[in-house]
C-alpha cells in the first residue's frame, strides 16, 4: 500500500500524460500538484516546450528552480489546460480549494483554461461539499464585518486563518476567512450569497470548473472521472 505521498507523487506524474507539444498550461498549486511540476519539469528537459502560468507565487518559484518555462496570465489569450489540486471533489466533479490560500489567482487562471484537470488523493472524493471549511477570500479593511454578515446568513463560524501566530495574507494582500458549513446544499446560491457581501473578493467554491478529475488510491491505482456536461 501507498503513502500519502506516494499517491499524491504518481497521480501528479500521471497528469503530465495530458500535456502536449506547444501548449500554454496553467501550472497548479498545493502537495498533489507540487509533483506534477516536478514531473513536467523533467518532461521539458527531455524535449517537451510548453509555457506555464502559475496559480501562485509558490508555484511560481518551485516551477522557476525547476527551469519551468513561465508566462503570466495578461500574457495569454488562453489557457490549453489547468492541472491543480483540490480539498474537496464531490461526484458532480464540483469543488473546494483554496486551503493554500490560492484561491483568486487559482479561479482566475481555471476560467481562462479549456480544461481543468484536477488531481487529487483519494481522502479528497466525497460525496457532498462543506466538511472541508470554506475559504472565503476578504479585503482586510473591515474584515470583521464581513465575518458578522457570514455569521447572521449562514448561521456558520467564519474564522480568519492564521498563520505563525499573524494574519495569513495571500499573495495579493488579502486575508482568508475559513466558514465552517459542515455541508453546503445549494452550492450556486452559497456561492453568490457570499459574493453579495461587500468586501469578499473570492470564494472557494470551483463550480463547474473541472472537467476531469485523477483520484489516486492506496493500492497504486489511479481513478479518472469526467463531469457530465
Amino acid at each position: 500500500m501507498l503513502t500519502a505521498e506516494e499517491i499524491k507523487k504518481i497521480t501528479g506524474e500521471r497528469a503530465v500524460s495530458f500535456i502536449e507539444n506547444g501548449m500554454t498550461i496553467g501550472a497548479g498549486t498545493g502537495s498533489t500538484a507540487y509533483w506534477f511540476i516536478i514531473a513536467l519539469a523533467q518532461r521539458i528537459q527531455k524535449g517537451l516546450q510548453c509555457v506555464a502560468v502559475p496559480t501562485s507565487e509558490h508555484s511560481r518559484i518551485l516551477a522557476a528552480e525547476h527551469h519551468v518555462p513561465l508566462t503570466t496570465l495578461n500574457e495569454v489569450s488562453s489557457i490549453d489546460i489547468t492541472i491543480d489540486g483540490a480539498d474537496e471533489v464531490d461526484p458532480q466533479l464540483q469543488l473546494i480549494k483554496g486551503g493554500g490560500g490560492a484561491l483568486l489567482q487559482e479561479k482566475m487562471v481555471a476560467a481562462a483554461s479549456k480544461e481543468e484537470l484536477i488531481i487529487v488523493d483519494h481522502s479528497k472524493l466525497v460525496q457532498q461539499l462543506g466538511a472541508f471549511p470554506l475559504p472565503v477570500e476578504v479585503i482586510p479593511y473591515g474584515y470583521k464585518q464581513v465575518q458578522q454578515h457570514i455569521r447572521s446568513l449562514f448561521a456558520v463560524d467564519a474564522k480568519l486563518r492564521m498563520k505563525n501566530g499573524d494574519f495569513f495574507v495571500t499573495d495579493h494582500g488579502h486575508y482568508i476567512l475559513d466558514c465552517y458549513f459542515g455541508t453546503i446544499d445549494n452550492l450556486a446560491t452559497t456561492d453568490l450569497l457570499l459574493k453579495n457581501i461587500p468586501g469578499i473578493v473570492e470564494t472557494g467554491l470551483f463550480i463547474n470548473r473541472a472537467t476531469r478529475v485523477l483520484a489516486g488510491f492506496p493500492d497504486g491505482s489511479i481513478q479518472e472521472f469526467t463531469r457530465k456536461k
